[in-house]
């Protein structure tokens, strides 16, 4: 049974290169705006991934615009980790930094074991497959905890 969406939800990676922004990106472009929805990483040191983009863009979500940033810098940006209800970490490295980060608050941080792309494929089609992998992961796991989105988009 699906569960009911969170108020607000950070999803946390690595670098906030590729896979919390295509979370972040894909869980608004499936559920709307009635939950609040951002992402970091451990690290906020690359930009946005273009293979992200280009496999996002297949699906209608945009990410080229997105600017990353790391949990130190969402802080200073404004955005007070005890204020989500729930952070979703996609990497061991953001899962061990959410529970270090938010021992303090009473806040529940999950652990969904998504595929890193990066590196993966010889060819450009190869690279692109393994960032669908990915983003197709991202969905289910979406779909499995909050349900199929109410109005297709």
């Amino acid at each position: 049974m699906a569960e009911p969406l969170p108020q607000s939800v950070l999803f946390c990676c690595d670098h906030n290169a590729v896979r919390s922004p295509m979370a972040e990106g894909i869980m608004k472009k499936l559920y709307g705006t009635d939950t609040y929805v951002q992402s970091a990483g451990v690290m906020g040191d690359m930009d946005i991934d273009g293979f992200s983009i280009a496999v996002c863009q297949e699906i209608g979500v945009e990410l080229a615009r997105h600017r990353t940033r790391s949990f130190d810098e969402m802080e200073q940006w404004g955005d007070d980790l005890s204020s989500f209800d729930l952070v979703v970490a996609l990497s061991p490295a953001s899962q061990r930094r959410a529970l270090e980060l938010t021992r303090l608050y009473h806040l529940d941080v999950v652990y969904w074991p998504i595929m890193d792309p990066t590196g993966l494929g010889e060819t450009r089609e190869a690279k692109l497959n393994a960032y669908r992998q990915t983003r197709d992961q991202i969905i289910t796991h979406l779909k499995t905890r909050w349900g199929e989105p109410k109005e297709p988009t």
